[in-house]
């Protein structure tokens, strides 16, 4: 392939490619992964960990919009969030659009990224680095979680996780979400990043089923985030107590006057796609256990 050209093979037997616009603005390997930035004639500004497509500004918002203003505007007093992971500070962003939140603390093993996001991605970035509410943290994040000043500390927990391949292994399965749990206040959310089902449909069975082991509440709900390739994306959601629910008819409720009131300026998200995305299509609901 062409140096003019990338090409991502993150599912066996499919690719997608992207063309460049210039030279690459990063590619440098950092102690955990290969990161590269660069520029796209369709998909804007691009950046890859070990080859896989992480963020393009072309769509970001339909990801980091999602993982953020729904359960927030569904809690109504969350004031406390943590980010697993992030270090494009899109998610951060969203977080501090809400005034009521005094804390978001961003948790990510890997400082070169976020330095790297800092100075290629201040499009999305920009305030939320100049944000006193923000508090970045280079470190494991499974670990950070099992602090004793985590406990019971957040309204919610993004696990804005990457695919389950490297330094990410440890951001799923039992002991993860187990840590999750106990750094949720009462009645507080998390939600994760369960992959592309047309290509990963384990990964909502399986992460439903360990959810549910720690969790009294977990479900699902869906965006479209065109760069990861393969139609729906599927988040889940779990909740500390068993009213702490996503998706009930009086939650989207709240969350569409909560919206109204706090005019949030946003790209993806709004009230009518919130209510919808608890929709699932039949061969999705069939991976839900």
């Amino acid at each position: 392939m062409a140096a003019s050209s990338f090409k991502e093979r993150l599912h066996k037997g499919y690719a997608q490619v992207m063309e460049l616009s210039g030279k690459p603005l990063a590619d440098e390997k950092s102690r955990y992964q290969r990161i590269k930035i660069f520029d796209t004639p369709n998909n804007g500004r691009v950046m890859t960990l070990d080859d896989i497509v992480q963020i393009t500004t072309r769509d970001e918002s339909a990801y980091a919009e999602m993982l953020t203003h729904l359960p927030i505007l569904e809690h109504g007093k969350a004031e406390r969030v943590m980010i697993v992971g992030g270090g494009d500070l899109s998610i951060a962003d969203e977080a501090l659009k809400h005034r009521g939140v005094k804390e978001v603390v961003l948790v990510d093993i890997d400082g070169r990224v976020i330095e790297l996001c800092k100075k290629h991605f201040g499009e999305i970035n920009a305030k939320a680095f100049k944000d006193k509410r923000l508090k970045l943290e280079v470190a494991d994040a499974f670990e950070y979680l099992g602090r004793k000043e985590s406990k019971n500390r957040f309204d919610l927990v993004v696990a804005d996780r990457p695919d389950p391949v490297g330094p990410g292994k440890a951001l799923f399965g039992e002991t993860f979400y187990d840590r999750v749990r106990n750094a949720l206040k009462p009645g507080g959310f998390a939600t994760f990043q369960t992959g592309v089902p047309f290509y990963q449909p384990w990964e909502i069975t399986e992460a439903l089923n360990e959810l549910a082991e720690f969790f009294p509440s977990s479900g699902l709900y869906l965006t479209v985030v065109p760069t990861y390739i393969g139609g729906f994306m599927a988040l889940s959601w779990a909740g500390k107590g068993k009213s702490a629910k996503l998706g009930t008819p009086a939650g989207i409720k709240k969350a569409a006057a909560a919206f109204k009131k706090a005019k949030l300026k946003t790209d993806y998200y709004n009230p009518a796609v919130h209510a919808a995305c608890f929709a699932l299509p039949e061969w999705i609901k069939r991976l839900v256990p």
